[in-house]
């Protein structure tokens, strides 16, 4: 599975980002998706999951700000950040599992990541 992110940039505290992550395959059949991040000097963290159901998980960090949604007729998932911190400020990376496979495989695919940069 290949994974595309875009949708990053430079946004003040308290703006909104919508990031994309399009994959080359039909997403119907990927059970797991999902967002980590990675600040500079950081270790990656995991953002939010998705499942092929809609379930939803999210990191403490960003419940209430974030929300994560598929499109399987556009082969992409989205990533609507809002509220945004400095803190949120990272390179934003979209994982998914092969076609089949569950959330044990979650990180087996990822794309090359798209930055987001908040200011104060």
């Amino acid at each position: 599975v290949q994974l595309v992110e875009s949708g990053g940039g430079l946004v003040q505290a308290g703006g909104s980002l919508r990031l994309s992550c399009a994959a080359s395959l039909s997403i119907s059949t990927i059970n797991a998706m999902g967002w980590y991040r990675q600040a500079p000097g950081n270790e990656r963290e995991l953002v939010t999951i998705i499942s092929n159901l809609n379930s939803t998980y999210y990191a403490d960090s960003v419940k209430g700000r974030f929300t994560v949604s598929r499109d399987n007729a556009k082969n992409t998932m989205y990533l609507q950040m809002s509220s945004l911190k400095p803190e949120d400020t990272a390179m934003y990376y979209c994982v998914a599992a092969p076609p089949g496979l569950g959330l044990a495989n979650l990180r087996d695919n990822w794309g090359q990541g798209t930055q987001v940069t908040v200011s104060s």
